[in-house]
């Protein structure tokens, strides 16, 4: 293990697996710098949570060199173990108890004596705000109070890295916002977080980095930004209400595409200052008036259409460049 590798969290290199002819990840590489949030995209069935699986020690992989903590994973997954915490898709909360024996449930499991995990599920369950229902059986909770007692009940063993498999799946919008204010948290005190979600929102609200699985292989990489700018389809639309003005902007405006209908034009732009200020400076010059400007910038909706609209889809040339 290098010293590149050692200021990453996780790093892995050239991750097979495969069940009998049905290839799930074909050799994929994955570089978490610690304390950052690592979010994994991909339709169902891409391989986001075979690569939690592996990762998190639940399942082996059948190539590749491994690294999660520091440790590799093939010959030291107990102390994989140890460093990391996982919360998978589906709740590790029982049911039939309590939210407090869940935590200390938890506790013995990792063998903290009784007074030490009596403590720090007193912490957690405060920090989580699930005090009033500590003594309440966890049957009573609803979804979002489930799912802060199931990422409480993955820190009672301090792990510095987290996999959250599509934490918010089901939750309402005000009980998602408290799980990205939660994620904030961890992130702020070091922890490195590993969260794979269907919600492209949410990727672009937490996320450092963000790669893009599709038919089991990585097809892109980088921060929300940067794949933003590999996506064509950026536009500035000028909307008018007079049709003398709009017909003088059209014919001005070759490379416009025109609505005769709303009488509004799309003119293809990255978004920058610049476009935007030749745009204004144009109009002013011209003495035309359009009545409204708006500006559409590629979103991770469209990274996302544009990378998996197809099982064996290939990345466009500039996204694959992107790929490392």
């Amino acid at each position: 293990m290098n010293s590149t590798t050692n200021e990453l969290a996780i790093a892995a290199s050239g991750l097979r697996k495969a069940y009998g002819d049905k290839t799930v990840l074909d050799g994929i590489d994955l570089h978490v710098p610690a304390g950052t949030v690592f979010s994994l995209l991909g339709p169902n069935g891409a391989g986001k949570t075979t690569a939690v699986q592996i990762l998190s020690t639940l399942i082996t992989a059948d190539a590749g060199e491994l690294w999660v903590g520091g440790h590799n994973l093939a010959s030291h997954p107990q102390s994989v173990r140890a460093a990391i915490g996982v919360t998978g898709q589906f709740s590790a909360v029982d049911n039939l108890i309590t939210g407090e024996e869940n935590m200390l449930l938890m506790a013995d499991l990792h063998h903290l004596s009784r007074r030490e995990g009596r403590r720090v599920a007193a912490e957690l369950l405060e920090r989580f705000d699930l005090v009033e229902a500590a003594k309440k059986p966890a049957s009573t909770y609803s979804g979002g109070m489930r799912r802060r007692l199931d990422i409480a009940m993955t820190l009672v063993g301090s792990p510095r890295i987290i996999f959250l498999d599509e934490p918010t799946t089901g939750l309402d919008p005000r009980s998602r916002h408290n799980m990205w204010n939660i994620i904030r948290g961890l992130v702020a005190g070091g922890v490195t977080v590993f969260l794979t979600t269907q919600y492209l929102e949410e990727a672009d609200e937490l996320a450092d980095r963000i790669a893009v699985l599709n038919g089991g292989k990585l097809v892109a990489q980088g921060t929300a930004n940067e794949l933003k700018r590999l996506v064509p389809g950026g536009h500035v639309r000028l909307r008018f209400t007079d049709p003398v003005a709009y017909r003088s902007a059209a014919v001005a405006l070759r490379e416009a595409t025109r609505d005769e209908e709303s009488l509004s034009l799309q003119i293809p732009s990255g978004g920058s200052q610049r476009e935007l200020r030749a745009i204004l400076d144009w109009l002013d010059s011209a003495d035309v008036e359009a009545d409204e400007l708006t500006v559409h910038t590629p979103d991770l909706d469209d990274v996302f259409f544009a990378l998996t609209s197809h099982p064996t889809a290939a990345a466009p040339a500039a996204l694959k460049e992107n790929v490392r």
